[in-house]
């Protein structure tokens, strides 16, 4: 990649382009946190303002304490806890059963509503299609064109992600994301960042790993990505980090990432279409 400067943005100029793009989905493409809230916030209100509803006066009384942000950030956090807790114990139990994060996100939302004291809000029908509300997460602004552009330019363009294959799917055809290829950890049997599932997508396009990059608003994800020896490409986006201003600060000196993207990159359209307009016109291998 050749060396760009503009802003906060830049590029590695010492490797070469990467002929495939793995793009980490919650949160890098998608706005889950916008989504997700909101969702909430109108299934409860219509719920409990339903003339054939029969909630409790007691669970009515602690709906009205929930502060939704609250209880999505909780429900995307137990995801990160359990993705996180499946990847470590893949290393020391090759036959670990494989729960999909569909699963995880209806057993979640259980553990949830019976913490914040609301578990008679919604039938279990209701409960488990509230928890499908991750199928169907919005896009950021840029996500969908900034694809196009990447798939243009002839790279490919694809999922590695811990949602499982009909998460995936069902949100690339909502959010109108144009994927060339569908990468779940649900394929490779572990999560991320477990090591082999970035082996895994490589070998999957007959790709060694310096071909690729991974592309991510999450820097544990790049740095598990790096120790693979793929490229990486961070996107910064609006509370996504889990890092540290300190640590992200040192990272960015460093040219810790081979490709980044700040929130402030957005003249033209920012995040993915910034990678896209970076991107441009360069030598694939």
């Amino acid at each position: 990649m050749k060396r760009i400067e503009h802003g906060d943005m830049s590029i590695n100029s010492q490797k070469p382009p990467p002929k495939a793009l793995f793009f980490d989905v919650f949160g890098t493409v998608v706005d889950w946190r916008k989504t997700v809230t909101k969702y909430l916030e109108r299934r409860s209100f219509e719920t409990l303002n339903s003339g054939s509803s029969s909630v409790a006066t007691a669970v009515r009384t602690k709906c009205a304490e929930v502060h939704w942000p609250t209880f999505a950030q909780e429900w995307r956090s137990s995801y990160y806890d359990f993705t996180r807790d499946q990847a470590k114990r893949k290393d020391n139990d090759q036959t670990l059963a494989f729960k999909t994060v569909d699963d995880h996100h209806l057993d979640s939302l259980r553990a949830l509503l019976d913490q914040h004291g609301i578990s008679g809000l919604w039938r279990e029908d209701q409960v488990i299609q509230v928890s499908r509300i991750w199928h169907y997460l919005e896009a950021w602004p840029d996500s969908s064109r900034g694809l196009m552009a990447l798939k243009d330019q002839g790279f490919i363009i694809c999922t590695l992600s811990n949602g499982n294959i009909e998460l995936l799917t069902d949100m690339a055809v909502h959010a109108d994301l144009p994927w060339t290829h569908l990468f779940s950890a649900e394929k490779f049997g572990a999560y991320k960042p477990h090591p082999s599932v970035y082996t895994s997508a490589c070998r999957e396009l007959g790709l060694e790993p310096g071909q690729c990059a991974m592309v991510a608003a999450h820097l544990a994800d790049l740095e598990a990505a790096r120790e693979c020896g793929l490229q990486t490409i961070y996107i910064e986006r609006a509370q996504e980090e889990s890092w540290p201003p300190e640590k992200m600060d040192g990272a960015k000196s460093k040219g810790w990432a081979d490709m980044w993207v700040s929130i402030g990159d957005d003249s033209k359209g920012g995040g993915i279409l910034e990678v896209a307009r970076n991107l441009e016109g360069e030598q694939k291998l």
